[in-house]
């Protein structure tokens, strides 16, 4: 981005035009290629450690909320630091398993019937998203209302939140399934309500110990001390001390084992490789596993070409990345974690913003913050172990909050019934069925406002009267198709007789040959009802064969 200094008049002054500046104006910022990796390596390294603590606990509890293995949601971390932030034209943009894909996770699981087989379908997602990049459909985001766009993150926000109170209230491994019904929300409250008695005490205070923390972290901390220890971090250790001392304290306050992340702890690199699952193709017979798979891949393209979007103004060198590259990159990723036994991934704003804020200046930091992750669940997995499943439940809880703020539905209610309802629409739709099925009625309603606001808007009319006769002026817009045809026929047959009536389209770039027949049928039979018809502009046509 340039810009050029000028006074207030529009040309430099006379006393710096006389002679030259002695001091040569600063160069413009460099492309990353220009960067040199020595110079960013200290800013990459220092950016690629804030992002593993973010990421961390977040692989982890974007996991538990999916109802699949912890180790999936790590492994897809790994493959976003380590793949596709080379691949991915974004210098800043960080990848990994999304909050946004766990409500379609979490079901499709139940739908397929194992992990294995949910994996065939993160495969198949994957290579359609390489073929939307191939077929350059990076543009795709530009074709969704922003208004479903939010429904659909408002509605994800509040499945996750529900979704995650059990566990909240350490009430892990419960017997509910999701079922359709307020996108499966019910299975958990009914959870709570059959099983209240089971609450464990310290996994409900730590959970809304660490929601405080989340919530009030950047009004308490420094900005330099939440980017050496952010919240999610702040949340996980504290919890794994707050209940490791409550079980010292008294037995009874003890959380259970499955009340606490269960990460296979292998005696060997060699005997990790046993923990991994990898996809059963045997599920390539199913066809819900292709619905389940284009689900995934529209929702995880739209996402990730949002964070795209949102980093990139982010960026502090203004560097744009292709759309179309970053369809290819997240496809290529989804294809590896799929093969690897990992979670479907998207571009991620959270890790993102992390990512920028921490100083990170190529994508060094994000492959750093990878190669972490991974190191983490070889060298520290017992540790790991330690972390109560309540305190990443309040990480993901104030993911959905934040998700579907209450500002976000306020903002939506002012902007007026062409955006409120198709915004509502998606959310309750979401809630009460499923992703894919919201996003399509919220995109109905869209395009229904659209082709509505296009039959109103056909001409403007320009009405002048005098003692002899009536003269009108009807110009068409400059778009006119078949939708504006009952609206201008409607205003042709109110001219009174005597009316002298000009229909100017000569600003008109496309007129439909529908409303070319009408006119053409009007300017035929004006004078039987006393009017004079002029056309101005209006191609050549014939009338319609009842004439």
């Amino acid at each position: 981005m340039t810009s050029n200094t000028r006074s207030r008049s529009g040309t430099a002054p006379p006393s710096v035009r006389a002679r030259p500046s002695r001091t040569p104006p600063p160069p413009p910022a460099a492309p990353e290629s220009a960067l040199a990796p020595a110079a960013t390596w200290r800013a990459d390294g220092a950016a690629g450690l804030v992002v593993f603590l973010v990421a961390l606990p977040l692989c982890l509890g974007i996991s538990l909320a999916s109802g699949a293995p912890l180790l999936s949601g790590v492994v897809t971390g790994v493959v976003g630091g380590v793949l596709v932030s080379r691949l991915s034209g974004s210098q800043l943009m960080v990848s990994g398993p999304a909050a946004g894909l766990t409500a379609i996770v979490l079901a499709a699981i139940a739908e397929l019937g194992s992990f294995s087989a949910f994996l065939v379908a993160v495969v198949i997602a994957g290579l359609l998203q390489l073929g939307l990049g191939l077929l350059r459909a990076g543009i795709i985001g530009s074709f969704f209302p922003s208004s479903v766009i939010r429904g659909m993150l408002a509605g994800i926000g509040l499945i996750l939140v529900i979704k995650q109170l059990p566990y909240a209230l350490g009430l892990p491994g419960g017997s509910w399934t999701p079922e359709p019904g307020l996108g499966g929300a019910g299975g958990p409250l009914a959870e709570i309500g059959s099983r209240f008695s089971a609450i464990a005490p310290s996994a409900a205070l730590i959970a809304l110990a660490s929601l405080a923390i989340l919530f009030g972290w950047e009004r308490w901390m420094p900005r330099r001390a939440r980017r050496v220890v952010p919240a999610p971090l702040a949340v996980v250790v504290l919890g794994a001390l707050a209940a490791w001392g409550a079980g010292a304290a008294d037995p009874a306050w003890a959380l259970p084992r499955e009340a606490l992340v269960s990460l296979p702890v292998p005696s060997s690199l060699g005997e990790l490789g046993a923990y991994f699952i990898f996809p059963d193709w045997s599920a390539l017979a199913n066809p819900d596993v292709y619905r389940v798979a284009a689900t995934i891949a529209l929702v995880a393209s739209l996402e990730s070409l949002l964070s795209l979007e949102a980093t990139d103004r982010m960026d502090p060198l203004k560097r744009t990345s292709s759309p179309h590259r970053e369809l290819l990159a997240q496809g290529a990723g989804n294809v590896v974690a799929g093969l690897a036994g990992g979670l479907p991934m998207t571009g991620v704003i959270v890790r993102s913003a992390a990512n920028v804020d921490a100083g990170a200046r190529t994508w060094r930091s994000a492959l750093i913050h990878g190669v972490l992750l991974a190191v983490a669940v070889v060298a520290a997995p017992a540790l790991l172990n330690t972390i109560p499943l309540a305190a990443l439940a309040a990480v993901l809880i104030h993911t959905g909050v934040k998700l579907a703020s209450p500002r976000l539905f306020a903002y939506a209610a002012g902007r007026g019934p062409r955006y409120a309802i198709p915004f509502a629409a998606t959310v309750l739709t979401i809630l009460a069925t499923d992703l894919l099925v919201g996003i399509t009625v919220g995109l109905a309603l869209g395009v229904f406002f659209l082709l509505r606001d296009s039959a109103r808007n056909a001409y403007s009319f320009e009405r002048r009267e005098s003692a002899d006769h009536h003269a009108v002026r009807l110009s068409l817009a400059e778009e006119v198709t078949f939708l504006n045809k009952a609206k201008i026929a409607a205003a042709l047959e109110g001219l009174a007789p005597g009316t002298v009536v000009t229909i100017d389209a000569s600003r008109t770039r496309h007129l439909d040959e529908d409303v070319v027949e009408l006119l053409h049928d009007f300017h035929e039979a004006g004078p039987t009802r006393g009017v004079e018809v002029r056309l101005a502009g209006v191609p050549a046509g014939r009338a319609s064969p009842a004439h």
